[in-house]
């Protein structure tokens, strides 16, 4: 039996599917043009993987992983999220799955400016509701892990950018989600920041999330173990580094 082209015996996890794709096609249209973005992608992510998406500009990664965190939908083929078809979920239902199980984190960060680092961080777990004690030990809690507790009064505006990235992940992680989708984690970041931010997602990696990041960057991708790439829309290769299943 094999999975992707590699034997089963190579894989030490044995954990359930938390992403799975079927043919997905993604097509945009206007009244002059039609262009297809994704044209039958089919992936399988495990519990506990961290795979890199990459590919030229316009291949289609960006928008794959908007249907993966359920912002987008495919025009044709089947999306199994956590083992349920969600692909043709309402709203409601995807935003329930988004609130509970996803965590973004994207490459201009997407804090809010009227927000402090602190109220940005706590952000997702009152869309939770989660109670106010536990709210706070939280946020302390990612805070200090993050480093950055000294910078909770601030707001965005008053940070470097791998300051405010640092922020972005510790929102991702503080409910807890057991996925993290990332859109070039760090593409706006300079070497020393960016390098801080891939062992931060390494070390959440290692204990257990799962990680999905899209990048340009092969020494970013490095730190996954398995590489999707995608051209014109269509998986065209993957590289799979053995030893992790071994």
């Amino acid at each position: 039996m094999t999975w992707n082209g590699i034997p089963s015996y190579l894989y030490k996890q044995k954990n359930e599917f938390v992403i799975r794709t079927q043919n997905l096609k993604r097509i945009f249209s206007t009244d002059e043009v039609e262009t297809i973005a994704l044209e039958q992608v089919n992936i399988e992510i495990k519990k506990g993987e961290f795979v890199a998406i990459m590919g030229p500009s316009g291949c289609g990664k960006s928008t794959l992983l908007n249907i993966l965190g359920l912002l987008d939908y495919p025009s044709a083929g089947v999306y199994y999220f956590m083992d349920k078809d969600v692909t043709r979920y309402p709203e409601r239902k995807k935003a329930l799955l988004r609130k509970s199980h996803i965590g973004f984190v994207f490459q201009n960060f997407n804090l809010i400016e009227e927000l402090t680092i602190y109220e940005n961080i706590e952000l997702p777990l009152i869309y939770l509701g989660i109670n106010n004690k536990d709210r706070r030990q939280r946020v302390e809690t990612i805070m200090e892990e993050m480093r950055i507790t000294h910078r909770r009064n601030n707001f965005p505006s008053q940070l470097s950018g791998g300051q405010q990235q640092k922020v972005a992940v510790a929102r991702a992680v503080v409910s807890k989600p057991g996925l993290i989708l990332a859109d070039e984690p760090t593409g706006n970041l300079d070497s020393a920041n960016g390098e801080e931010v891939m062992n931060l997602l390494s070390r959440l990696n290692q204990n257990g999330t799962t990680i999905v990041m899209v990048t340009h960057s092969q020494r970013d991708a490095e730190y996954s173990k398995r590489i999707i790439h995608l051209f014109d829309g269509k998986i065209v290769t993957e590289n799979i580094r053995q030893s992790f299943y071994l």
